[in-house]
């Protein structure tokens, strides 16, 4: 899954859900998207059909949070930090969860700084900024 659709990532999440209520047997990348998954009841009724779930339009107006863009920023985090890439990013966010006493908040606070660091990469034209993500991090973690 390198260069998936929207489609292939919707489908990918509702089949990691409908694996998960079916106590089927799952892969590696699913097992990890399952647990996140599981933290994120909210999620569930819009990961239950995968066909509906393809026809969603998330616009950001309605409150209504895109939960596969959600799910994928906790899946990149977790890959990012399994091979520390960019180099610093595992021990930003081990340090953050040891700060916050919860992996899943330090997920949500590094969301926050790739969220940006995509954002103005994409505004200014170029390409992402790792350092800058991990400073951003790094700094969460440091102040109370």
């Amino acid at each position: 899954m390198f260069n998936p659709s929207q489609d292939d990532v919707r489908r990918f999440f509702c089949g990691v859900h409908a694996k998960n209520q079916g106590n089927q047997p799952m892969e590696a990348i699913e097992t990890l998207a399952g647990q996140w998954i599981a933290e994120h009841p909210e999620y569930h009724a819009d990961l239950s059909d995968a066909d509906a779930a393809v026809k969603r339009v998330y616009t950001g107006g309605d409150d209504a949070q895109n939960p596969f863009l959600h799910l994928s920023m906790h899946l990149s985090i977790s890959e990012q930090c399994s091979i520390d890439q960019p180099r610093g990013i595992r021990q930003a966010v081990e340090l953050l969860a040891a700060r916050r006493d919860s992996l899943h908040d330090a997920h949500h606070e590094a969301m926050e700084c790739l969220g940006r660091m995509l954002w103005e990469a994409q505004r200014a034209g170029r390409p992402p900024d790792g350092a800058a993500y991990i400073e951003c991090v790094q700094r969460r973690a440091t102040r109370d």
